[in-house]
């Protein structure tokens, strides 16, 4: 008895997964039957992120930092994946047959919660570190007396001839933060709320299967950055349909990659 007793307490090996490259069409099916099973749960998500960033552009232009506009949005690539715990939770529910409500899905951010807490200061600290990396690289390129009239400054930005490396070094040193975030929140962060793990061992989960699975990982990045860039588009409005449905597609890759 003792010895079945000290097998059931050990802490399982965790199995990831390799799948094809083309599989994130795959989860970003299985997130949408999803979010039509539970619109209301989804759309809510979405529409309070697309008020969050009007409220964020609002106060960056309030404070004559519309230049930061740009980063911040771009950031939140790095803080996405630690909002939709909710998301997460939903896809969980359903999943196992239960019922879906606006309470039970606010489990996802309560069961595990010191360790979402904890990935979530080290994604802000990643945000932060970002919006001060580009701050740098724009009064390194423009200078710091470049201080146009607020509504002169796309103008004034396109006749500079720094336009073109300010763009190129911001967006090399955005890249790597962005695929440092994503790698260690692909799966960790749907691990978290499905698992009583420490947030160092879903990290290190996550990482593993972006490592097995370099193609299907480096499309499903790709995707959730060109669908969340068009979303942004049009005052933020797509973010209302995109976030739910990739935080639904989340949690099927998180089931996919990892046993």
């Amino acid at each position: 008895m003792a010895m079945t007793s000290e097998v059931e307490s050990a802490p399982r090996t965790v199995v990831v997964r390799t799948v094809a490259p083309d599989r994130p069409w795959a989860w970003l099916t299985a997130g949408w039957r999803d979010l039509m099973a539970n619109p209301q749960i989804g759309f809510f998500y979405g529409a309070a992120l697309t008020v969050a960033g009007w409220l964020l552009a609002l106060l960056l232009l309030w404070a004559r930092s519309a230049w930061a506009i740009l980063p911040a949005s771009a950031g939140f690539f790095i803080v996405a994946p630690l909002l939709a715990a909710g998301l997460y939770e939903a896809s969980r529910l359903r999943e196992q047959g239960k019922p879906v409500s606006f309470a039970a899905c606010m489990k996802g951010f309560t069961r595990n919660g010191g360790q979402l807490a904890f990935m979530g200061v080290v994604l802000l600290i990643l945000h932060l570190f970002w919006v001060r990396v580009a701050a740098l690289i724009f009064m390194l390129m423009f200078g710091i007396n470049f201080a146009p009239a607020l509504e002169d400054i796309p103008l004034a930005m396109l006749r500079s001839p720094m336009l073109l490396p300010f763009l190129i070094v911001g967006t090399g040193a955005g890249a790597i933060l962005a695929a440092t975030a994503f790698a260690i929140s692909a799966v960790s962060i749907p691990m978290l709320v499905d698992r009583d793990v420490s947030a160092i061992e879903a990290v290190i989960v996550s990482l593993r299967a972006v490592i097995a699975n370099p193609g299907a990982m480096v499309f499903w990045a790709g995707l959730i950055v060109v669908f969340t860039a068009m979303a942004m588009v049009p005052f933020f409005l797509g973010l209302a349909l995109v976030i739910p449905l990739v935080g639904h597609a989340t949690w099927h890759a998180y089931r996919d990659l990892v046993d």
